[in-house]
């Protein structure tokens, strides 16, 4: 590649919302590629997205979009991403990277690895940004500015289409980690997935004893429950297929939810001011070191 070539000629965007319009906004505005197509399930999205330049053309076919792009992007929800590829493969064309945004990893990774052709690779890839609002009008090229993003090689990982995802995140904007597709799942269960079905269950537990409490909310209720705004369709895909970990944490969490109710039975304020300030410690502790 010349100095002043793009990364990328093509690029085809599978799931233009707002991961997948933010990334091809920072791509274009970073001028990585020449050429952004784009695939969804609403025409009307995917107009819009035109009429914005977000993307310069789009399909009602995936494998039509996915025609001689050297990039394919997947950004849908993560329980299309096996049937998107399984319908675009067969016209991906030899050299093609394939790579995407996906909050879940472990044994999908190895499944999208799997229906690869013959010269293409996959790199998975997982841009620790976002918001609790959805569609193309939230998208901005600067979301994943100053981001940490998390890239998940296995041995079967191809060196150079790595280096190349790799210096596509660093080139958007984030600060790239890799680690192991299983590791990824452990930690992001315990740190994104498993707070938004906290969050869903809260709002659920309040308005079950009362339907007209949520009404009275005060900053931190809204601020604990922001996350219970997330689209509902992607989360129910991630936590199918983290539920394993999801489970784990769970059981561990029910578990402090029975001591703290034993505290309060015996009105024993001390162990629940130990309790209380052994949170706010690991808490502030967050991001010191």
């Amino acid at each position: 590649m010349k100095k002043d070539e793009p990364m990328f000629g093509k690029v085809a965007v599978l799931g233009v919302g707002l991961i997948g319009a933010s990334f091809a906004m920072a791509a274009r505005k970073r001028l990585l590629c020449r050429e952004i197509s784009g695939f969804g399930r609403s025409r009307e999205n995917l107009m819009a997205a035109k009429a914005r330049g977000i993307i310069d053309s789009f399909g009602s076919d995936p494998a039509e979009v996915c025609m001689d792009a050297d990039l394919i992007f997947l950004s849908s929800p993560v329980g299309a991403f096996t049937d998107l590829v399984r319908r675009a493969s067969p016209s991906f064309r030899k050299g093609a990277i394939v790579t995407d945004a996906g909050s879940v990893k472990g044994n999908l990774v190895y499944e999208i690895e799997k229906l690869m052709p013959p010269e293409v690779s996959y790199i998975g890839g997982h841009p620790i940004a976002g918001s609790d609002r959805s569609g193309i009008d939230p998208a901005r090229a600067e979301l994943f500015e100053d981001s940490r993003c998390v890239v998940t090689p296995t041995k079967k990982s191809d060196k150079a289409s790595l280096e190349a995802v790799i210096a596509l995140w660093k080139a958007i904007g984030c600060r790239v980690i890799t680690m192991e597709p299983e590791a990824h799942d452990r930690i992001y269960a315990a740190v994104s997935h498993f707070p938004h079905v906290v969050a869903y269950a809260l709002v659920n537990a309040v308005a079950e004893v009362e339907p007209s409490f949520p009404e009275y909310s005060g900053q931190g209720f809204m601020d604990t429950t922001r996350i219970a705004s997330s689209p509902p369709d992607v989360w129910r895909d991630i936590c199918l297929l983290n539920r394993e970990n999801l489970l784990e944490l769970i059981t561990a969490f029910q578990g402090r939810l029975d001591m703290l109710s034993r505290y309060l039975r015996a009105s024993d304020s001390g162990s629940l001011e130990r309790e209380f300030t052994r949170a706010r410690t690991l808490r502030e502790g967050i991001g010191q070191n």
